[in-house]
């Protein structure tokens, strides 16, 4: 089959987010499988069709010009930043995809909802399309500091290429059932969960020491927190968690991610300093993809404190490299990171917020010996009891399982 995948985010130039990290590992996987792949991203600037080939995969980047989207990005003015984005996106994923289905006539075209591109593709292009499910704006909008009216325009948006695609997909039960509840969606979601190439993986292990490359102390462990410093991913409970460990334990705790709203240079940092800490506190800033695995590997923790989560690459990742994971017990994380996981006041490995007790301890081991077949597993919707706001976390050993696109 000839397929496409648009995508505002892809590596490196765009590859800021979770549906950067998936369609970069998707595309592969499908060419892996023998299909011919074309992936459509944005760009920061206006430019033209451009492409590359990179492992068996077609890159174009585009990014649309012109009165239309110069007036696009005069909502920004009104504080209408999110639907701006949507907006543009959807104009110029549908300008570059119209030029590229004339001269390749796809199959089947698969897009993500965060973010709308598929918005003008669905309603105006006859081809199949593929919605996948990551993290609707009507869901997560609201850790953000935003007007209401630009979720609801933005939810508005991202509604209409849900309605109207040929199938949807989702990589948890979690993120179908909030469609289905939340938003209204009556349709079939086939969930179908994230894939990580384990070989790939481990293939890319580097001899690199990131306690020399980034001058970090070397103590008893590391806790490692990689991601977006931002509500949604749980920054704002952080100050209350390094000091918690930081004051009775010997370890390094490294952030490392993009602190676009301030909370490590105005909220968590300053909240440590003049406090007699056992352990130190280290901010990297954001970095590249491939040093953040480096990071992930020589972890001996790595904390996702999510507020809302659907299912991220940074825990398959952090389980592909044998890490044990302390993790927010919502979202689509507690069934991806599968049974040996524990939301007890005591967990088998890891730290527990418990008032009571708590402590640390080193990874469970290295990953087990995974099976040649693939194995796809599916998350259930979580219950009331896992509420977000709840001060729980579940701690994992490395799962054993290989989940594979």
């Amino acid at each position: 089959m000839k397929v496409a995948l648009l995508s505002f985010e892809y590596p490196p130039a765009t590859g800021f987010g979770g549906i950067g990290s998936y369609t970069w590992h998707h595309a592969r996987a499908l060419a892996a499988l023998g299909h011919e792949v074309h992936v459509l991203a944005g760009a920061r600037q206006p430019q033209a069709l451009q492409s590359e080939d990179a492992d068996g995969v077609r890159v174009y980047r585009f990014w649309a010009d012109g009165a239309l989207m110069r007036g696009f990005h005069a909502l920004g003015a009104f504080r209408l930043w999110w639907t701006r984005q949507r907006l543009e996106n959807a104009w110029s994923m549908y300008q570059g995809f119209l030029a590229l289905h004339r001269e390749h006539q796809y199959d089947v075209v698969e897009m993500p909802e965060c973010g709308a591109e598929g918005a003008l593709v669905t309603r105006w292009m006859p081809v199949p399309t593929v919605v996948r499910l990551h993290s609707p704006s009507q869901l997560i909008m609201r850790y953000y500091d935003v007007r209401r009216a630009d979720i609801t325009l933005c939810a508005a948006i991202e509604r209409q290429p849900l309605k109207r695609a040929t199938a949807l997909t989702a990589c948890s039960a979690f993120v179908a059932g909030e469609v289905t509840s939340t938003l209204g969606i009556a349709r079939s979601i086939h969930v179908i969960t994230n894939g990580l190439d384990l070989g790939w993986f481990d293939s890319t292990a580097a001899a690199d020491d990131v306690y020399d490359r980034y001058a970090l102390p070397r103590r008893q462990l590391m806790i490692l927190f990689a991601g977006r410093m931002e509500p949604r991913k749980g920054i704002a409970v952080c100050p209350d968690i390094a000091a918690s460990i930081l004051e009775r334990f010997d370890v390094t705790f490294v952030f490392a991610g993009d602190d676009l709203f301030k909370h490590m240079t105005a909220t968590l940092l300053p909240s440590l300093a003049g406090r007699a800490l056992k352990g130190s506190i280290h901010w990297l800033g954001p970095l590249p993809l491939p040093e953040v695995r480096t990071l992930t590997r020589a972890a001996d923790i790595v904390l996702i404190p999510s507020l809302w989560e659907n299912c991220p690459y940074s825990c398959l990742e952090a389980m592909a490299a044998g890490r044990s994971i302390v993790a927010s017990a919502q979202g689509g994380m507690p069934k991806s990171i599968g049974p040996m996981a524990t939301t007890s006041r005591r967990p088998a490995c890891g730290w527990s917020n418990s008032k009571r007790r708590s402590r640390l301890s080193r990874p469970c081991g290295p990953r087990s010996k995974l099976p040649s077949q693939a194995d796809i597993t599916r998350s259930s919707t979580p219950t009331a009891s896992q509420s977000p706001i709840r001060s729980r976390w579940s701690c994992s050993a490395p799962s054993s399982r290989r989940c594979c696109a």
